[in-house]
């Protein structure tokens, strides 16, 4: 099994990351789904859903191999403790292991110099450069519901379905017209107008 990690802080966005960790957790995909930390203790998500994770950074070991790093925006982003995220994240881009961004997420890899050579989004740019006076990314800023390029994907943060989509592409988990059909699905239901 191919691990996926999720770095969950207190305040993640659970929803933001709940479309694609389901679709990847199915047995039939040969991936695992689990969760890393600042530290080992409880979790509580924006929606009040604890979470022990299943890694800190306090005891990762950085030999340990995994297929991407989902990161959940939400109220930890603010919070400078959580940054030590940094070198998780600087570890992905030096290994070439995909990196997932959404909402606030995509702040906290602006503000630490991640996004200024890729293509990418976010909540808006004038919300991305408030909160990350580090960001110098403006050229590469795009207005969507969520970007991919090369081994990042960005996205803001009502782009949950858009993001799963990318993450799913990305690891070849579904394609062409299955990744359109589940796409359809979730984008707009089984009841049309």
């Amino acid at each position: 099994m191919k691990k996926v990690f999720v770095f969950i802080t207190d305040g993640f966005a659970d929803w933001e990351a709940s479309y694609v960790t389901a679709e990847l957790n199915k047995p039939e995909t040969g991936f695992q789904v689990q969760t890393i930390a600042i530290d080992k203790e409880p979790k509580v998500s924006m929606g009040g859903l604890t979470v022990l994770p299943d890694y800190s950074l306090q005891d990762f070991s950085f030999e340990l191999k995994f297929a991407i790093l989902i990161i959940p925006g939400g109220t930890g982003w603010r919070e400078p403790k959580n940054h030590q995220a940094e070198k998780l994240v600087k570890y992905c881009f030096e290994q070439g292991i995909p990196v997932a961004a959404i909402c606030d997420a995509t702040t906290f890899l602006g503000d630490h110099g991640f996004l200024d050579h890729y293509a990418h989004t976010g909540n808006s740019l004038p919300y991305l450069k408030e909160g990350a006076p580090n960001y110098r990314g403006d050229e590469k800023y795009v207005a969507a519901q969520s970007v991919l390029d090369g081994g990042l994907i960005t996205a803001n943060g009502s782009g949950a379905i858009e993001f799963s989509r990318d993450i799913l592409h990305k690891l070849g988990v579904l394609e062409g017209k299955d990744l359109e059909e589940w796409y359809d699905l979730f984008k707009k239901g089984f009841i049309r107008n």
